[in-house]
């Protein structure tokens, strides 16, 4: 149940105290997905220098979402009884930790061994941020807060990403392990220094309502079967899109950097033109039509081994689509809790994401078999997987929004 409905038009802009939490966990936030990122294009490099099957790079990622999923559902139990700024420390640091590993890997096994323990610690990292900005900033500005925040993912594809390739270029594989490991520390620093204590949720007016009687309510139960469907769906293709441009398509494996930059800033404009869209119209038309926009781009990109389309319309178009459907479902998916439950939803929600990620890469790794010159052969059926995913979601959330648009549960 939740008592903060969707109003139809946004509040006044944002606080100096708001923007300052909303610089601080775009911050934390880049570092995150930088260091979720930057394994999945450095895929072909691992499979050369480690003596990795081309068809096995999504295992890679695919440990880290599995464990990310595992830490979720045990952060169910206990995330909302902290101080938001002390948890959030913790988790960077152990993610920094893990990081920091997957520069000493030497073989597939110890390579996945560090990316679980990154995944860890960074699941619940996600988590706790989301909590903090939807406990900072009221829901009718919330559409533009989230887009804002996860604008990181664009920022990450402009900059991190990118610059991670260039690492790897000049100075091997190791090098961005090592340098994200130490600049995920440099985060934790800067959110301990700058961030105020985070502790409405304990206060003693805040009833803490047991797990059970959350996990009960079908308004969590369906949005967290939506975020694993959108999940499975993307990360089917994802951790492939990388050999897939280079093998298949003969993109240079020098030009990667030019993708996702091209992506990240298609997608940085869109998230913040699309946030404030779905607080004037609600998420349901805005998801709708990123869920069209992917289904055709995915079918023309992927489905007959080679893409239809120039490489890098390809994947700005993917990145774009994909980023309407996110702010789409993570505003709404924000209104489902109520304040002192949204760190263990925030953890369920993050741990149903990783999971059906660990899922939908272990489909990809299953399907997709290593043709010859290291070509991915098996691209049009997953391709149907995920178009099947993006298109049965959209009738769930049209009933979730009606849920919470009625205050049900």
């Amino acid at each position: 149940m939740t008592t903060e409905p969707i109003p139809g038009a946004p509040a006044p802009t944002f606080t100096a105290l708001e923007r300052r939490l909303l610089f601080l966990i775009s911050v934390v936030q880049i570092v995150n997905i930088v260091d979720f990122m930057m394994v999945m294009p450095l895929g072909p490099e691992f499979s050369e220098e480690l003596g990795i099957p081309s068809n096995h790079l999504g295992i890679i990622g695919g440990s880290y979402t599995l464990s990310a999923s595992i830490t979720g559902i045990l952060g169910t139990t206990f995330l909302d009884r902290f101080d938001r700024r002390s948890a959030l420390a913790v988790a960077l640091v152990g993610l920094a930790a893990g990081t920091l590993a997957g520069g000493l890997s030497w073989d597939l096994p110890s390579l996945v061994a560090a990316r679980v323990l990154a995944g860890a610690f960074g699941g619940p990292a996600t988590a706790l941020a989301l909590s903090i900005v939807a406990d900072a900033i009221s829901p009718e500005r919330r559409g533009r807060a989230m887009g804002i925040v996860m604008g990181a993912f664009s920022i990450a594809s402009i900059l991190g990403v990118p610059a991670g390739l260039k690492m790897a270029e000049l100075g091997g594989w190791r090098a961005p392990f090592f340098i994200l490991g130490l600049a995920g520390l440099a985060a934790t620093a800067g959110a301990i220094a700058g961030m105020p204590p985070m502790r409405d949720h304990l206060s003693k007016d805040r009833v803490q309502v047991p797990l059970m009687e959350i996990a009960g309510r079908r308004t969590v139960q369906v949005s967290l079967l939506i975020a694993g469907m959108v999940t499975m769906g993307n990360f089917s293709i994802i951790p492939n899109i990388s050999a897939y441009l280079q093998y298949n398509a003969n993109y240079p494996r020098a030009d990667l950097d030019v993708l996702y930059m091209a992506g990240g800033a298609t997608s940085f404009i869109i998230l913040r033109l699309v946030g404030g869209l779905v607080d004037r119209v609600g998420p349901v038309w805005t998801l709708s039509v990123g869920s069209a926009g992917l289904v055709a781009v995915i079918l023309t990109g992927f489905a007959f081994g080679a893409p239809l389309m120039p490489p890098i319309l390809l994947f700005v178009g993917f990145m774009g689509f994909q980023s309407i459907r996110q702010i789409s479902f993570q505003t709404l998916s924000s209104l489902v809790p109520a304040p002192s439950e949204r760190a263990r939803y925030q953890s369920a929600h993050s741990a149903s994401q990783h999971l059906f990620s660990a899922v939908g890469a272990m489909i990809g790794a299953t399907i997709l078999v290593e043709g010859p010159g290291k070509t991915l052969i098996g691209m049009g059926t997953l391709s149907v997987f995920a178009c099947a995913m993006a298109v049965a979601i959209i009738p769930a959330v049209a009933w979730l929004y009606g849920q919470v648009k009625d205050g049900g549960s």
